[in-house]
């Protein structure tokens, strides 16, 4: 099966508008000021202006059927700016919602990205503290739970809204088997990779400029060898994350079976795709943010220089699903079968 690579006219339109979009209302500084709880009211309000909350639901829904692909060149954009708004979150989540306030975005929804616990507690999930509405695993079924947002959360890494929520209190629907998740986690998966190509795009950037900007003996240290050698291949990088994220993404938007044969190289299935491009990407992101930050010297790990934001939520967004170990062995054994114990 041939993946088309091209942008079509309608996703550059796409790109252009929600590139600039964040280039204009969130700068990075905007992300700064809504430490340390990660949340831009405000923003969030020109999200909704802009129609970004709904355009991946269904048009009888009253949103705009934006595809997977079309999405994952909005979760870029978010990256890039790392704008202080759960909109990747509240995409993955209306994949299996429609409620017309989700659609709207007068109200926000979330991912649970692990089960609750004997509890019934979804322990931190990625955008708990703001969100009004959770999907997630429960015992045996999928279900989504609205309940007041605690609006708080405790300190980390990437100063993400993380909050535990209940997954029996409040108003509580089932959507389905606990298998029904799936689908909704590879989207979350897919949205959030997206999401670090576009870190990795910023950090790259961010370094550029600076070493060309700061010298040393009368030069610029970006015409070093060895700083040049250290971003020259970011570009291989990032590009490569993208190109695993989009081919991700057709396959999921395609929901025909595939098989893998990772002996040829050929693999189609959405579900791996998605594990592979966020497992890609969190390490591409976590690189590209530490050579960057290096780069700047000791300025990189001081609060004033911008690199250092985007150094820590390149960790804190690809950890929120728990240790990469767990994710490599879990594709490991979907690609190679599972070693017997």
């Amino acid at each position: 099966m041939t993946v088309e690579l091209g942008l079509s006219a309608d996703q550059e339109a796409i790109a252009e508008l929600f590139d600039g979009f964040f280039a204009k209302e969130s700068p990075v500084s905007v992300a700064r000021a809504a430490e340390p709880l990660g949340f831009d009211r405000d923003l969030w309000g020109k999200v909704v202006e802009l129609g970004a909350p709904g355009m991946g639901s269904a048009e009888s829904a009253g949103g705009g059927g934006a595809s997977l692909s079309d999405l994952v060149l909005v979760a870029e954009a978010v990256g890039r700016s790392i704008a202080p708004v759960p909109l990747v979150d509240h995409l993955a989540a209306l994949g299996v919602l429609d409620d017309p306030d989700l659609v709207a975005g007068d109200a926000l929804a979330g991912v649970a990205v692990r089960p609750a616990d004997a509890d019934g507690v979804w322990r931190l999930v990625p955008v708990g503290a703001v969100t009004d509405v959770v999907v997630g695993v429960d015992g045996d079924d999928l279900v989504a739970v609205r309940s007041a947002p605690p609006m708080a959360a405790p300190l980390n890494h990437g100063s993400a809204p993380l909050a535990d929520r209940s997954a029996r209190q409040g108003d509580r629907r089932v959507l389905g088997p606990a298998a029904a998740f799936q689908p909704v986690l590879d989207r979350w998966k897919v949205l959030t990779a997206a999401s670090l190509v576009g870190i990795s795009e910023a950090a790259l950037r961010m370094g550029v400029e600076y070493v060309m900007a700061r010298e040393q003996f009368g030069v610029p240290i970006g015409s070093f060898q060895s700083v040049q050698h250290g971003l020259a291949d970011l570009p291989v990088l990032i590009d490569g994350g993208r190109m695993l994220t989009h081919k991700a993404a057709w396959a999921l938007d395609r929901a025909e079976p595939a098989a893998d044969d990772w002996r040829l190289n050929d693999i189609e299935d959405g579900s791996t795709l998605a594990s592979m491009a966020f497992l890609f990407t969190s390490e591409g992101a976590a690189e590209a943010t530490h050579r960057s930050l290096h780069y700047h010297g000791g300025y990189g790990f001081s609060e004033e220089y911008d690199i250092q934001l985007l150094y820590r939520r390149a960790r804190g967004w690809s950890l929120v699903l728990g240790d990469p170990a767990d994710e490599h062995l879990q594709l490991a054994d979907r690609l190679f079968g599972p070693v017997e114990a």
